[in-house]
């Protein structure tokens, strides 16, 4: 009789949590006789109705013993005589793999002189379609601009066809996560400035995450490299590469003073005037953070010099990259830096002078 009690004791505990109906009890009611063991579960399907299905339909396995499936189907069919059925078995539903979405190519713009570039990254859909993203993002404002959606990959090609034919910077195809990485540094800029991303980001936020910039790699600054990296800038995709002519204004009606001046003076005199307000402008305007930011620009265009395979201009843009990250080689003594403001403080002449509109000139992001 201790048993049985124990035994229905078990079953009355599991009615909460079926799974609990450990092995002890199952082999109690296995040895009860037929009639103990149909009288110990007819009383529990009495007291429990519905609630006993979870507990009954488990013993009728046949991981059971016989006596015991018997008499578990059996009372079933006492509660089922009662109106109480267990539910019907679900229906199974076709198995369909549904992989993740994936960046599965990437390419990426050199950069402008504002600081910004475009990126493309195509993604594999969860059901093994395809949708690009395409994006304008800044070094100083960070995402600028996106769009994009679905396309087919016959559509990539002749896009891709027409982007090489048009694009005035370089454009190259890289590994994914590079890609990701960039969108990932215009994220945090965000981040950092507070500012929000261009509603249309929205359908992409999930498949990119913020990053913080890479150090800039620890190259040595070969003098003879630094010295020559100016002439970076006469190569067309660096046209646009100066400082902001809004911001040397004042330094250039300076210039212009200086060159219309009446008095009798030497060339010498006048080189010396020019070339202290060309230090000026650098020592005011690439401070620290100007600085980190010019050298990862020029960073970013080895890289493309070398995936075009320019390894000259690469090696130079590395040199004067190298060099504005050491902030204790002075700047002003740099060839670039000077390269920089000399154009800037040129163009606002000509802005001066009605010759060109700021407009056009700005290197404001996104103007």
């Amino acid at each position: 009789m201790a048993a049985d009690a124990a035994c229905r004791a078990a079953l009355d505990a599991a009615v909460a949590e079926p799974a609990r109906l450990d092995p002890a009890p199952l082999a109690a009611l296995a040895a009860a006789t037929p009639g103990a063991l149909d009288d110990t579960l007819r009383a529990f399907t009495d007291a429990h109705g519905a609630a006993a299905l979870p507990v009954l339909q488990p013993l009728t396995s046949s991981r059971t013993d016989r006596a015991v499936r018997r008499a578990a189907r059996l009372a079933l069919y006492r509660l089922a005589q009662r109106g109480v059925q267990p539910p019907p078995p679900a229906v199974p539903r076709p198995v369909v793999e549904r992989r993740a979405e994936r960046a599965a190519r990437a390419w990426l713009s050199g950069v402008d002189g504002s600081g910004s570039r475009a990126v493309w990254v195509l993604f594999e859909g969860a059901w093994s379609g395809l949708a690009l993203c395409s994006l304008i993002v800044n070094d100083e404002a960070g995402v600028l601009d996106v769009a994009g959606g679905e396309i087919s990959k016959k559509r990539l090609e002749t896009e891709l066809a027409g982007l090489r034919a048009s694009q005035k910077l370089p454009w190259v195809e890289v590994e994914p996560a590079r890609a990701l990485a960039v969108v990932g540094e215009a994220l945090a800029v965000h981040g950092a400035r507070g500012t929000t991303t261009p509603a249309a980001f929205g359908r992409w936020e999930r498949l990119f995450a913020p990053s913080e910039p890479p150090a800039l790699p620890g190259l040595d600054a070969d003098p003879a490299l630094v010295e020559q990296a100016a002439s970076l800038l006469e190569l067309p995709e660096l046209a646009g590469w100066f400082l902001d002519p809004e911001a040397v204004q004042g330094d250039a009606l300076d210039l212009l003073q200086a060159r219309e001046s009446k008095l009798v003076v030497s060339d010498q005199i006048k080189a010396e005037r020019e070339e202290a307000i060309v230090a000026g402008v650098v020592d005011r305007e690439l401070g620290p953070d100007a600085r980190r930011r010019w050298a990862r620009r020029l960073d970013a265009m080895a890289f493309i010099f070398r995936a075009t395979d320019r390894p000259a201009q690469a090696a130079l843009a590395d040199a004067a990259a190298a060099a504005l990250a050491d902030e204790a080689r002075e700047a002003r003594h740099q060839p670039f830096a000077r390269a920089l403001a000399q154009r800037a403080v040129e163009i606002a002449g000509e802005v001066a002078l009605g010759k060109i509109s700021a407009a056009d000139v700005s290197r404001k992001p996104g103007a």
